[in-house]
């Protein structure tokens, strides 16, 4: 059994503005520096022994004040990064046009903005990494940053949810939000889901 601790990069001005960022490498603000740290201060306590991240710059970000504190390397792994959102990255859902807006509401699989990645690969290639961390980690503690949409993608595959409800099931994960989840060979549990720091429990 592996314990991971999934938490969602801190804040950036995109996001603030509830933009889709997507693929796009827009850095932390202030207030996701300081969710960082916060991040930090709650894994010194958790018994983290490794600590994993996107390869998108606001995740190594966020995953680097904990790794300061812990005295642990940040590892990579291209998996765990946010899925691209194509014609959508940069704007708004009210930004687009209606018919496309509506149809990505209806079914955010089947409808994907243009040009965006595929969701399911997405949710594929999540599950294989966090898997991968898993295995590297057996009866550990793992700290993974990553991202919303992705997140909520891979606990769809990992836990036999229609991927297509991933936003009505999971319809938000906050920023530096932690989720637990359980993974024992094939088998996931989520322990918890977007828990703010304070409520994280170390089991």
């Amino acid at each position: 059994m592996t314990m991971l601790f999934l938490a969602r990069h801190g804040e950036t001005i995109w996001h603030a503005g509830n933009r889709y960022t997507g693929s796009s490498d827009v850095p932390l603000n202030e207030t996701g520096k300081r969710q960082a740290e916060d991040l930090a201060a709650w894994a010194a306590d958790a018994g983290i022994a490794a600590i994993w991240s996107s390869p998108l710059s606001r995740a190594r970000a966020t995953a680097a004040p904990a790794a300061a504190r812990l005295g642990l390397p940040i590892t990579v792994d291209a998996g765990l990064c946010e899925v691209g959102f194509g014609t959508a990255e940069g704007r708004t859902l009210g930004e687009l046009p209606p018919g496309e807006a509506a149809a990505f509401r209806a079914d955010p699989v089947q409808n994907a903005f243009p040009g965006a990645d595929d969701p399911l690969a997405a949710a594929r290639r999540g599950a294989e990494a966090l898997r991968r961390i898993a295995a590297r980690h057996p009866g550990g503690h793992a700290l993974a940053i990553t991202h919303n949409t992705l997140l909520r993608l891979t606990l769809c595959e990992l836990l036999g949810i229609p991927h297509s409800r991933y936003r009505t099931v999971f319809p938000q994960v906050g920023n530096c939000a932690v989720s637990q989840l359980r993974l024992t060979g094939q088998d996931a549990a989520l322990i918890t889901f977007n828990q703010s720091l304070g409520g994280i429990t170390h089991r």
